[in-house]
């Protein structure tokens, strides 16, 4: 019997708890990912141990003191600059998920994008010119994407508004 657990949209005892909360997949995944990171980790160490270790608490220093401010910062700026309302949450989403996956983009394609790679197009023969351009082109169509499923998303719900009964 499933029972309604008094969340928005959660059932008790439903196919989230079977996949993510209960039985033994959730631990058997768990303990390979344990496994698989401590493999990677005692390879990843074998080398130059104190360079690789260096650049881990660095990273981890630059993240906590530069970068968690910084889209901390962006976060309350953006929560701000929307009005409060019923689809307060889903139009902050609808900016969040794209920025922080062209953020990602950025961060992982940083060298290629700023032109900072010389020995780029010596070794692979390609040029790093279209970088810039292709990480534009992407974080706009994040943008529009998400863009439109907002609009998609606010026309269904005015939909249901209108064609929902009215108490009286």
């Amino acid at each position: 019997m499933r029972r309604h657990d008094g969340r928005r949209g959660g059932w008790r005892n439903g196919r989230r708890d079977r996949w993510f909360g209960h039985g033994p997949l959730r631990p058997t995944l768990l303990l390979t990912s344990f496994v698989l990171t401590g493999y990677a980790g005692v390879r990843l160490l074998a080398g130059d141990w104190l360079w690789v270790t260096a650049w881990f608490v660095g990273a981890a220093l630059v993240h906590d003191l530069v970068l968690l401010p910084l889209y901390a910062l962006a976060d309350r700026a953006l929560r701000a600059a929307v009005p409060a309302g019923r689809h307060r949450r889903t139009v902050l989403n609808c900016v969040r998920v794209p920025a922080v996956l062209s953020g990602l983009l950025l961060l992982v394609w940083f060298p290629l994008i700023t032109r900072q790679v010389a020995a780029y197009e010596a070794i692979t023969g390609l040029s790093a010119e279209v970088y810039l351009g292709r990480w534009l082109l992407v974080t706009a169509v994040l943008f529009a994407g998400s863009g439109g499923w907002l609009a998609y998303r606010l026309s269904t719900d005015r939909r249901r508004e209108v064609d929902a009964p009215s108490a009286e």
